[in-house]
């Protein structure tokens, strides 16, 4: 369990998610943690929900926290940084997971010599299965890249990066569950159309997906040997396959990559 008391300014979606992730992993307890939201109802939930503490007060959360996760949007982040400026200090480790705000956005907005570090994760740390990637800025220390990669290690799969890959990552992994949900649910109508029951197709959908990203996880082999390996001459599977590339699957799942890649790069530009 993280000695380090642990801080959000958001109570997002993404807020939620790292905090229960943390809690079920065992790193921290509900009283090491506290989050600030303008909405109370927001605060009330997680507060009831998690049992974490809660405040209105981002000033709250900074005096109370060693760790900070910036959780906020993108487009509100200026103004919660410099609102914070003179409240974080070097004993803070302050850690970022706005989608597009470089380190060196930050690192402008608050006192000179404040460790920073990036990370881009992803919703599915709510169960233990985020994708993470982390780029530390100039001023973290070798501990504090241990600290936050033991953070996101104990919800998921970490990776250090440099900060340029940062934003391919926001498109491929920040934003690709988004993706799979919407495969699972084109599975699921498929079933349907074929005459499964919602719930069941649903389920197949789902349980196909996971065994299949495992299978490329834990077999170390290309995706495309795997798919090679089900597909056999003349068969089902080569159909649905031939029907697959008929729609630009392949592409369509590119593109989208490279738009939500482009958008986050945008996101910073704007700043």
């Amino acid at each position: 369990m993280l000695k380090e008391k642990i801080g959000f300014i958001g109570g997002g979606k993404m807020g939620e998610a790292l905090c229960k992730g943390i809690i079920n992993a065992g790193l921290s307890n509900p009283g090491n943690i506290m989050v600030s939201d303008v909405v109370v109802e927001r605060c009330r939930l997680l507060s009831q929900e998690i049992g974490v503490l809660t405040t209105q007060k981002n000033g709250e959360v900074v005096s109370f926290a060693d760790v900070i996760i910036l959780a906020v949007k993108p487009q509100i982040m200026n103004e919660a940084l410099i609102n914070l400026k003179n409240d974080i200090t070097s004993r803070h480790l302050v850690v970022s997971i706005a989608a597009g705000i470089p380190i060196r956005f930050i690192e402008s907005r608050l006192q000179t010599g404040i460790r920073i570090i990036r990370v881009m994760p992803n919703t599915p740390c709510l169960i233990g299965l985020s994708a993470t990637a982390y780029a530390p800025g100039k001023n973290a220390t070798i501990e504090d890249g241990k600290l936050v990669s033991s953070l996101f290690n104990a919800v998921g799969k970490v990776f250090q990066l440099d900060e340029k890959y940062l934003d391919a990552v926001t498109g491929l992994s920040g934003s690709g569950p988004a993706y799979v949900y919407m495969v699972i649910e084109a599975m699921s109508d498929g079933g349907v159309k074929m005459g499964l029951p919602r719930d069941i197709s649903t389920a197949l959908a789902a349980q196909t997906v996971m065994g299949a990203a495992k299978m490329v996880l834990e077999t170390g082999q290309h995706p495309a040997q795997l798919k090679d390996a089900v597909t056999s001459p003349g068969g089902t599977t080569i159909e649905g396959v031939s029907k697959l590339e008929d729609g630009g699957l392949r592409s369509a799942f590119i593109n989208a990559v490279e738009a939500a890649t482009l958008k986050s790069k945008k996101l910073g530009e704007l700043l």
